[in-house]
């Protein structure tokens, strides 16, 4: 059986199941930690000169992303790949492209470290908290060995962790809510389980739970060898993580390398190297329809108050 009867096969036994799971509408955090990390979030002392900081790449309003294909570090620095977004990352499986961070810890210490990035170390950054009275208060009130590098990713974590959009209108049909979809709509969403789109993108995050090869059926162009890069496994040529499809209307531009601008072209791509099928434009249409459906509430805190 070939690579694209075999995918199809899997779509028509997974169409009669519901892959996809709402987020859920309560968040248990540690409000103290988050309020912390919420500081360290927009903080640019974590970089070297002062100038970068995790909201630089990260812009809750725009999607959790930047919106452009790779981002600016120190000194304008750029980096190789496009900068995922940080909503809902609390329910990825592992971080980054090529998962090499298993927690939100792991991958808010990345950053700090990358020299074009941030280019700093924790050394240098606790150096600089410790002449701020009000982080001394906060870490020392928080964490019995107060500033530390640990307990600094901890309570950015605890903060992202916050970052979730519930109820978006797809959540509120699949909670039962059939009007919550347009019939166009609830057309797009059933082809985008026939077509197996679903085979990937599922779960909470509908994506961000497992590695995938980017070109399944058709060789996708790129000169990143995704997790190869990290492994130097040669099976982890081109796997990335997949991509949570949760607000995908508002993180364009698209893939690892960000040269992919509009949802549409991400579509007509992914049917065609992913599952080996060319989509008509009203094909596309729907699906893009039904992927607008997944933009979620953002009621969360952008920034706490301190006082």
């Amino acid at each position: 059986m070939n690579k694209i009867l075999l995918i199809h096969f899997i779509a028509i036994i997974l169409f009669s199941k519901e892959l996809i799971t709402p987020i859920p509408l309560k968040n248990d955090v540690n409000q103290k930690k988050a309020l912390l990390g919420n500081k360290l979030f927009f903080d640019v002392r974590l970089s070297k000169n002062n100038t970068i900081s995790c909201a630089s790449c990260h812009i809750l309003e725009e999607g959790g992303d930047d919106n452009l294909e790779v981002s600016f570090g120190i000194d304008g620095k750029t980096g190789d790949r496009n900068a995922p977004t940080v909503l809902n990352a609390k329910f990825n499986h592992t971080q980054f492209w090529d998962g090499r961070a298993v927690t939100l810890e792991d991958q808010a210490s990345g950053p700090i470290h990358n020299p074009v990035e941030m280019n700093s170390n924790f050394n240098e950054i606790i150096s600089k908290l410790n002449q701020d009275e009000d982080y001394v208060t906060l870490f020392n009130t928080i964490y019995k060995d107060g500033i530390t590098g640990k307990n600094i990713t901890n309570a950015i974590a605890e903060y992202e962790s916050t970052l979730i959009t519930p109820n978006g209108r797809f959540d509120k049909f699949l909670r039962g809510d059939k009007e919550a979809l347009s019939e166009d709509e609830k057309k797009g969403y059933k082809l985008f389980k026939e077509y197996g789109c679903i085979s990937c993108h599922n779960g909470v995050n509908i994506g961000g739970n497992l590695m995938q090869k980017i070109g399944v059926i058709e060789d996708f162009q790129s000169s990143d060898k995704g997790r190869y890069n990290l492994t130097k496994n040669e099976d982890d040529k081109y796997y990335f993580k997949v991509p949570s499809l949760r607000n995908i209307s508002l993180t364009s531009p698209y893939f690892h390398d960000g040269l992919t601008p509009t949802l549409k072209d991400a579509v007509a791509k992914m049917s065609y190297y992913q599952i080996g099928y060319t989509l008509s434009e009203k094909e596309i249409d729907y699906i893009v329809q039904f992927l607008h459906t997944l933009t979620g509430e953002q009621n969360f805190q952008k920034e706490f108050s301190h006082e």
